[in-house]
């Protein structure tokens, strides 16, 4: 009875993304968001992952977590507002509602087919998104809290772009497509964002968060100029090493020629070619070579190592090119031989006794935790954003 039930609630949750990814049909210029995934591969990841009673229990314990971290008083969750610098976690106010971390919070319970009034953590996501709503700038559209940037605008949006698709609540909409010509309307002549609105300058780490929301919002019918989209990518691509020992990574700003490279940076890249719908771009193969590289030599790079904000960012982002890829014959076991038995050993080896994930430095565990319950729910594929 509990496998019919388990059935029957994938098989409307796939009805409900079938006709989200519907609404919108993709301009000729743009590629189209594909239909036909290699399912018997996914299938018998997802199996093995439904079989697996650490990795359930983790899951489990993460999302009871950050249930019993949501704040009373907003419905957010609180961490400390700041800014990456370089290793660092720059802090501008401590322990605040955090729009940006509460949209990834809540797209932890997503990932697992919670909705606002549904599942056992309905009335979580329902007070969440209550507060995400609240963050609009009735004038601008901008989406922040506490003098957040738009690293959480573009988080929110993506947020608020997953829940109408899956939900369709009508007042989301014009909430959400105020959001999005706001990002729209601030991308520079280069093609991207930076961390203010209607900054001159750009860089990739950004450019990758906008770009994401841009296209999720398109795919669930609100209006976004296809000349965004393509600009941003056209950014993207400009951004990439295509030659040489850094062939496949991606520079962090586009007018310096010796900036930095990453384990961060080459997976936001990544995705973001993938989530604008380049699924057999030239840039995808050298690219994720150059991952898989840095990934089994991550121990020697302590930028990138557990618990820190560069980890989870970095990981946030590869698990997603990881999975999508996968079902390309190109990348044939690049998630399912490669990423996800690394990736599920180590969060489930590095979860604490409370259910969460350290983040340090960065904002916070609640950070860390909702990104590692975002990873080892990417299998269900209920969130749209990781439909191929």
């Amino acid at each position: 009875m509990k496998k019919m039930k388990a059935v029957v609630s994938s098989l409307c949750l796939v009805l409900v993304l079938v006709l989200t990814a519907s609404v919108d049909r993709p301009s000729k210029d743009l590629p189209p968001r594909a239909t036909g995934a290699a399912i018997s591969g996914i299938t018998t990841v997802l199996g093995n992952q439904e079989r697996d009673p650490q990795v359930q229990d983790g899951i489990a314990r993460a999302l009871s977590y950050l249930a019993e971290h949501q704040d009373g008083a907003s419905g957010g969750w609180l961490q400390d507002v700041g800014f990456k610098f370089n290793d660092r976690y720059e802090l501008t106010e401590a322990n605040k509602p955090h729009v940006g971390v509460t949209a990834l919070a809540l797209m932890a319970f997503l990932s697992g087919g919670h909705l606002p009034g549904r599942g056992k953590y309905g009335h979580v996501v329902e007070r969440g998104l209550e507060f995400v709503l609240s963050c609009v700038d009735e004038d601008t559209g901008f989406i922040s809290a506490h003098e957040t940037r738009m690293y959480s605008h573009a988080f929110a949006s993506l947020f608020l772009a997953e829940i109408y698709g899956m939900t369709r609540q009508p007042d989301l909409q014009a909430k959400l497509q105020h959001a999005i010509d706001l990002t729209v309307e601030t991308q520079n002549a280069q093609g991207a964002w930076r961390y203010r609105p209607y900054a001159p300058d750009s860089d990739m780490s950004i450019a990758v968060c906008q770009l994401m929301a841009l296209r999720a919002a398109r795919n669930v019918g609100i209006q976004v100029p296809r000349s965004t989209i393509s600009h941003a990518y056209d950014y993207i691509r400009r951004s990439a090493h295509t030659s040489g020992l850094k062939k496949g990574a991606f520079r962090y700003q586009i007018d310096q020629q010796q900036t930095r490279v990453s384990f961060a940076l080459a997976s936001a890249g990544l995705a973001s070619l993938i989530h604008a719908g380049y699924y057999d771009d030239d840039l995808l193969k050298p690219g994720i070579r150059w991952l898989k590289r840095r990934i089994t030599s991550l121990k020697s790079r302590a930028q990138e190592k557990y618990p820190s904000y560069f980890y989870w960012y970095g990981h946030y982002y590869a698990a997603q090119v990881m999975f999508i890829a996968s079902d390309n014959q190109k990348h044939v076991g690049v998630w399912e031989d490669f990423y996800w038995p690394r990736m599920r050993n180590e969060l489930l080896s590095n979860q604490q006794a409370n259910g969460s994930w350290r983040n340090d430095p960065g904002p916070g565990d609640i950070f860390g935790t909702a990104v590692g319950a975002i990873i080892l729910q990417i299998p269900h594929r209920y969130l749209p954003i990781f439909q191929r």
